[in-house]
């Protein structure tokens, strides 16, 4: 049974620093891509950034660019969000999700089948 468990949420004055992490298990990730979602209060879930286990290729929503980092640990299934210099407006309960990445394709933004419970971040103004 895959399990994805968030961790690292928390609350930060705006332009400080945060970094989340999630941990997988229940399979073998190595041709999986794993992202990060945002949902903020009364909004629907948004797409932050997503790796490829296969390749460490990247993808970011331009919101976030040069200011979150995605990163991976494959030898333990763990994908990273580091973010920098944070907004109020990226307060939100963020998730981690995975899927199946076919080979050659791009990092997916979508239809991820795996969710964790997600983790508050909250950026006080």
């Amino acid at each position: 049974q895959v399990q994805l468990v968030e961790s690292g949420g928390g609350l930060v004055q705006a332009g400080g620093s945060l970094r989340l992490s999630c941990a997988a298990s229940g399979r073998t990730f190595i041709s999986y891509a794993m992202g990060w979602f945002l949902q903020a209060p009364g909004k629907e879930r948004e797409f932050v950034a997503a790796i490829s286990l296969r390749d460490g290729r990247i993808y970011y929503v331009d919101s976030v660019k040069c200011r979150f980092t995605i990163s991976r640990y494959n030898a333990e299934n763990t994908v990273y969000l580091q973010m920098n210099s944070l907004k109020p407006e990226d307060t939100a309960v963020y998730y981690c999700a995975a899927r199946f990445q076919p080979p050659g394709t791009i990092v997916p933004r979508t239809r991820y089948d795996y969710w964790g419970q997600g983790t508050q971040v909250t950026v006080s103004s």
